[in-house]
């Protein structure tokens, strides 16, 4: 197998790492930098599970080979936390209780932040198209439509003061 030296910053840290050239996005994160709040779902692209930020933009960890990431900016759900300070997005979550088992909450919350970073004032109909790839089997999205609606609150109200 060809091995591709590659350059990723993930979560504000650079790392230069050797990769196979079938290695993806997902196993580096997860098997190499030990970052598991990226989860392993269907590994086809469907359940969004394995949701990050590349370059600001959620994708799909799994689809993505690691090569071509190389020089770019990764952020996982481990990078939103900032200080020991949650993300408005996270905190949302939490008090609105659009978190049951867990298993999707990473996909979701970096799809929502990656929809309240372009847009302060999502629709309802906004909102559930920003988080159409990621499934959840526990909520029924009716509290997570919720979260995200009040973390783009908080954030517009933070943006006034």
């Amino acid at each position: 197998m060809i091995q591709k030296r590659i350059q990723l910053k993930v979560n504000g840290e650079e790392y230069k790492l050797e990769v196979k050239s079938n290695d993806t996005l997902l196993d580096v994160i997860r098997d190499r930098l030990s970052l598991t709040g990226t989860k392993r779902g269907c590994d086809t692209g469907d359940c969004g599970a394995c949701t990050v930020l590349l370059e600001g933009k959620p994708v799909n960890s799994c689809l993505v080979l690691a090569i071509e990431a190389d020089g770019k900016e990764v952020i996982t759900i481990e990078g939103l936390t900032k200080e020991g300070k949650l993300d408005l997005v996270q905190e949302a979550f939490i008090e609105q209780g659009a978190i049951q088992c867990g298993f999707c909450t990473p996909g979701m919350v970096l799809s929502a932040k990656a929809l309240l970073d372009e847009n302060r004032n999502p629709t309802e109909s906004e909102i559930k198209t920003a988080i159409a790839g990621n499934l959840c089997r526990c909520t029924g999205y009716v509290k997570i439509v919720k979260a995200i609606s009040s973390a783009a609150e908080k954030m517009r109200k933070i943006r006034k003061s």
